[in-house]
């Protein structure tokens, strides 16, 4: 910048070098930080870690957390000590629910002041303990790269996960001492880092009972995605003739125009749902594959949409999610490595049920999609004022790609989209927090996944009450001149909170009201084209402005505030739509 005056280069031989240059080794190139741990952050790119600066702590972990879904790298976010590594706390725990790999590296108070309330102390060990699978303090210069190492092997191994390492300020500084005789070379930093292979004796008896099931079916969960196994469980599905259901966080794994693929199934299987008319595929299943799945609340509808009856078959990295909710047959495994060992297993197997029992299976699944078609036409069709969210996602829907990533916020965002847009190949990405479903999460998604696979086409999917919780994140969306596209739908109400307690209690509370806003004058605020949309009409026209442009934008939405999701215990609570 004009004006800018740089300092010496900080000195080779301190800890923050070696720390950097130990990062570097796993393969990091981006920490996404502000200024502290300054050290570090001075010696990073000397070693050629970029630094990407947010404006809150909490976006900023979760553009870590975006950054690493999309790469599977490790995401690496820094912090300071006090009041920046609590913000830490939601990100974290998001990707501890939902398995994302990330490091968290938190500068500490001096070694010297530990325990005298210096500024900003607080006890990190203990306030991480709970979000992340691994948590260290380095004390000594000696032991860096011992400490990173675990951390990125926490990360990326097992069920991957956040780990922290909390580095004292005054190390930082400190001479790191000669460096090693023989320099490390392994690298930890993608994950998963180890794919065991599920016992084949355990192998062999799933392959049979989905080849001899009369009507089986694979639910497969977001770790699909972590394990990079979409390819293969697109290949187990074709060529073995199974019918593929996936969760939120599972969508995109198959494409969902393969005619075996059910879509998502799971909370919102209501009126208007693309798999409503799919529950009996469901309830008649006699054996049921899940595929890095956690069988959690809202993937099974609090866990009454499973089949009682089925016997089941978990394949899981993590040996404790197997028979958590259901008595299952236990793959314990990398996704990946398990479905190529079912399906070489499958291979030698009489098929022949699979392949009697597929024109029907396909034909029930056509005629659900019709049904679905023809039941939300009009709803998708019409340009109603103010504006139907079906509405929205039929035009981003049609303005979709290969190679499109979308994200969103938890909430309707999320439920909108999982109905309403397809995957249209195996591998697309549909980026949900539904690890712990917090709000404002889609807009820092989103910058991380565009970092992640540059000149991609990024839409994120955002309620008013969400965006409100990241607005400052537009500078960073600009300063970094990422073509990441903002669709708000604006009702000026938090329209679960609303819905859910009309639905519960027959009433709301006042806390589910906004004041109006105009989102695209924030936009315009920042240096971002910003669009007010009122009329469905000029949705498409201003959305293919917006992608071919390669450029950030906002569009603000005003959508219906009387629109609900097909969450299924709204059922009879609200009028119907259709």
């Amino acid at each position: 910048m004009a004006g800018e005056t740089k300092g010496t280069r900080i000195d080779e031989t301190v800890v923050a070098m070696r720390l950097a240059g130990a990062f570097r080794r796993h393969g990091v190139d981006h920490v996404f930080g502000q200024s502290i741990p300054s050290a570090f952050h001075l010696a990073a790119p000397h070693v050629g870690i970029r630094q990407i600066v947010y404006r809150t702590e909490n976006a900023g972990g979760t553009m870590a957390d975006g950054y690493a879904r999309v790469t599977r790298k490790v995401g690496v976010v820094t912090a300071q000590n006090g009041p920046a590594a609590t913000l830490l706390v939601p990100p974290l725990a998001e990707a501890l629910k939902a398995s994302v790999p990330m490091v968290a590296l938190v500068q500490d108070v001096a070694r010297s002041q530990t325990d005298k309330n210096a500024f900003q102390e607080f006890d990190h060990l203990r306030l991480f303990d709970s979000c992340a699978k691994w948590v260290r303090r380095i004390e000594d210069a000696s032991r860096i790269d011992d400490y990173v190492d675990m951390a990125f092997v926490a990360a990326t191994s097992g069920r991957p996960g956040p780990a922290v390492l909390i580095v004292p300020v005054d190390l930082l500084i400190e001479t790191a001492g000669p460096a090693p005789l023989v320099p490390r070379k392994n690298q930890y930093g993608t994950a998963p880092l180890d794919r065991p292979t599920p016992d084949a004796a355990a192998i062999a008896t799933a392959a049979r009972l989905l080849a001899e099931a009369k009507a089986p079916l694979v639910i497969a969960g977001g770790g699909v995605h972590g394990s990079d196994a979409s390819a293969e469980l697109a290949w187990l599905q074709e060529t073995f003739h199974l019918p593929v259901a996936t969760t939120v966080m599972g969508k995109g794994v198959v494409s969902e125009r393969h005619p075996l693929s059910l879509g998502v199934v799971g909370y919102f299987m209501g009126e208007g749902s693309r798999s409503r008319d799919l529950r009996p595929l469901i309830d008649n299943a006699d054996v049921v594959l899940l595929i890095g799945n956690r069988t959690n609340q809202n993937g099974t509808d609090s866990w009454s949409l499973y089949p009682n009856a089925a016997t089941f078959i978990h394949l899981d990295v993590d040996p404790m999610e197997i028979g958590r909710n259901y008595e299952a047959l236990r793959l314990v495994g990398d996704a990946r490595q398990g479905i190529r060992a079912l399906g070489e297993a499958m291979t030698g197997l009489d098929l022949s049920r699979r392949v009697a029992a597929r024109a029907d299976t396909e034909a029930t699944i056509a005629a659900a999609r019709a049904a679905w078609e023809s039941l939300t036409d009009r709803i998708r069709t019409q340009d109603a004022v103010p504006i139907r969210p079906e509405r929205v996602m039929a035009v981003i829907d049609a303005a979709l790609t290969a190679e499109t990533i979308v994200t969103t916020d938890a909430s309707y965002s999320s439920i909108w989209a999982a109905n309403y847009l397809t995957a249209v190949e195996a591998g697309a990405r549909f980026i949900t927090p539904r690890g712990l479903a917090g709000l404002g999460w889609g807009l820092p998604l989103a910058i991380g996944a565009s970092l992640a696979r540059p000149g991609a086409p990024v839409i994120t999917i955002v309620g008013d009450g969400g965006f409100g919780h990241v607005w400052s994140e537009l500078e960073t969306l600009k300063r970094l001149d990422l073509p990441v596209i903002t669709i708000v739908l604006n009702n000026q109400i938090l329209g679960y909170q609303k819905d859910s307690e009309d639905a519960l209690y027959g009433e709301h509370t006042d806390a589910v009201y906004f004041a109006p806003v105009d989102h695209a004058k924030i936009a315009a605020a920042c240096g971002i084209r910003g669009v007010r949309v009122e009329d469905g009409a000029e949705l498409a026209g201003v959305l293919a402005e917006a992608l071919a442009s390669g450029k950030p934008a906002v569009i603000d939405v005003l959508t219906d505030s009387g629109a609900q999701p097909p969450v299924t215990v709204y059922a009879g609570k609200f009028a119907s739509p259709f």
